[in-house]
């Protein structure tokens, strides 16, 4: 095993190793945090708090619900949903229940929603109901046998709430017309369920918890295995790990954070949700951080502590006019993740907030957090720090061997929140993993003599969109069926805004084929990240001398 060189340069308090089987299963840390912490505020949304009390209440109602469909134990439930407070009901009462939580992208279009159903073998789906008439467009296809459909305003109360979902559906405009068979309202589910008998499995460390979809490091969308203690052990890691930014939070003062990055994102889900139910914290979620005046009005009136995003977030928030409407005096911790933080970004953050940018690094397969830089750092490097405790990491050549130091190799990851493999594929596990327990990322990084790394390139040809996986090969398969396209590549070219954008080459087979043409096809078909931000047509593409398309030299 190699030598952590790293040990030593922890802050002080925090351990090398740590009991991450404190816990059986994530639904035993959370009935903790629900008994502990009772009358305190779990999330805050749209000046609503939702107590630990009210969320153990609300979800084992849900739970009891789930179980009355004759779901069987270990059955596929998906979660289509923003940050809204349903989101950590329906996620503890699918949990609690003993099924397995299938985190969806809302912004998923009918084909790619399609896939992700069919190949978790979903049978019961929660979904907003701003993003039902996708569901609608692909639901026959699937094996899913219940639909519950929420609204935004569901746990504001019946005056709040039916204003909000007014506002939603009438004045915004926010909710497309659908028709879906056999759909139950999430407040009705919650009420029937009270009615109903909730009997919790035993749940152990070695259950599934959540299939997270990823592509890994390349292909088509899959899932990864996250078991109970993966999750369990990655909050209790965390938890060390920000040791220090804890202790600065005042006696007595409840942790608050702030949950901006999406939730079904395996980033906030562990730090943001995990996390904070584990320290008995208060979340406050923001279901659209695209307006930045609305985050900034929510936040205005809390004393916040932590704060995790991604890089084009804490641009776009720092830039603004009404950043300083919010007192961000409080901050203990900024976490950066997801797609490397820009350094004049966190040197911005650190001029107005006092607070640096810790960055850290991670996947959907380690649960996700690998790396970070200590949460004492006063400065942004550029760094994702050293790995957390209980880890491993080496750097290997293409044959497999580690690396000297200071040389680039692709980052190994061997820790207790790496993933039990892929979904259903044991071909595409055995390609990440090695024969010493390591699994393997795509990420090609250097090690300096501290123990900390930097990444420096991907292995792969995936490209990073302000912290989601844009795989080439599934926009360029896209792209082809279009009669008018020859031939096309996408590659990842550099972008303030989002760390990487999508460029589409293309030669044409139709003279008439136009750009409007290629969007249109890609805005039908894609979520909004994926799409191109640029589209070139040339008359040939870069080729090996056997025929397949050379990306690196598109990108050069």
């Amino acid at each position: 095993m190699t030598e952590r060189i790293w040990l030593p340069h922890y802050p002080q308090g925090v351990a090398a190793d740590i009991d991450v089987e404190v816990y059986p299963s994530l639904v035993a840390l959370m009935e903790d945090s629900f008994a502990r912490y009772a009358e305190r505020t779990a999330f805050h949304f749209m000046g609503r708090d939702l107590a630990y009390g009210e969320l153990a209440d609300w979800s084992a109602a849900f739970a009891a619900y789930l179980q009355s469909l004759g779901l069987a134990r270990g059955d596929r439930v998906a979660v289509m949903m923003p940050n809204v407070p349903q989101y950590p009901v329906a996620v503890a009462a699918i949990l609690r229940a003993g099924y397995v939580l299938v985190n969806v992208n809302p912004l998923y279009t009918a084909r790619e929603l399609e896939h992700q159903l069919k190949d978790s073998g979903t049978k019961a789906i929660v979904i907003l109901e701003n993003f039902a008439s996708t569901l609608e467009k692909c639901l026959a296809n699937t094996g899913v046998a219940h639909v519950v459909v929420c609204a935004m305003g569901d746990l504001l109360g019946p005056f709040k709430g039916a204003v909000v979902n007014w506002v939603v559906r009438k004045v915004k405009g926010m909710v497309p017309d659908f028709q879906l068979p056999m759909v139950v309202r999430f407040n009705a589910a919650v009420s029937k369920g009270r009615s109903c008998a909730f009997t919790q499995p035993p749940i152990g460390p070695d259950d599934v918890a959540v299939l997270q979809y990823t592509g890994g490091t390349t292909g088509v969308s899959k899932g990864a295995v996250l078991l109970h203690r993966h999750l369990v052990a990655n909050v209790l890691q965390s938890e060390a790990w920000n040791l220090p930014a804890l202790r600065r939070i005042p006696a007595g003062e409840q942790p608050t954070g702030v949950c901006a990055l999406p939730l079904y994102h395996i980033f906030a889900f562990t730090i943001s949700m995990m996390l904070s139910l584990r320290l008995g914290g208060k979340t406050i979620l923001i279901p659209n951080p695209r307006d930045i005046p609305a985050v900034l009005k929510a936040l205005a009136p809390h004393r916040i502590h932590t704060f995790p995003a991604v890089s084009s977030l804490f641009n776009a928030l720092v830039n603004h006019p009404d950043f300083g409407r919010v007192d961000w005096s409080h901050l203990t911790s900024s976490v950066g993740g997801g797609t490397a933080v820009l350094r004049g970004v966190a040197e911005q953050w650190l001029e107005k907030t006092g607070c640096a940018v810790c960055e850290g690094y991670g996947l959907s397969e380690t649960s996700p957090s690998v790396c970070c830089n200590p949460a004492d750092v006063s400065a942004h490097d550029g760094s994702i720090g050293p790995p957390l405790p209980n880890t491993w990491v080496k750097l290997l050549d293409d044959s497999g061997q580690e690396v000297a130091l200071g040389q680039p190799g692709e980052i190994a990851v061997k820790g207790p929140q790496v993933m039990a493999g892929y979904w259903q594929r044991p071909d595409e596990t055995a390609k990440v993993m090695t024969a010493d327990g390591y699994m393997k990322t795509g990420d090609i990084g250097v090690m300096d003599a501290r123990g900390f790394f930097t990444i420096v390139d991907r292995k792969k040809d995936m490209i990073l969109v302000s912290g989601f996986n844009v795989f080439p090969s599934e926009l360029e398969d896209l792209v082809s069926e279009l009669p008018g396209v020859h031939e096309c590549a996408c590659v990842g070219v550099p972008d303030v805004l989002t760390g990487e954008a999508v460029k589409l080459v293309l030669v044409k087979r139709d003279p008439s084929l136009t750009e409007d043409a290629v969007r249109g096809h890609c805005r039908a078909n894609l979520t909004g990240y994926k799409q191109p931000k640029f589209i070139e047509f040339r008359t040939e593409l870069p080729k090996t001398p056997v025929g397949k398309i050379l990306r690196r030299a598109l990108r050069d």
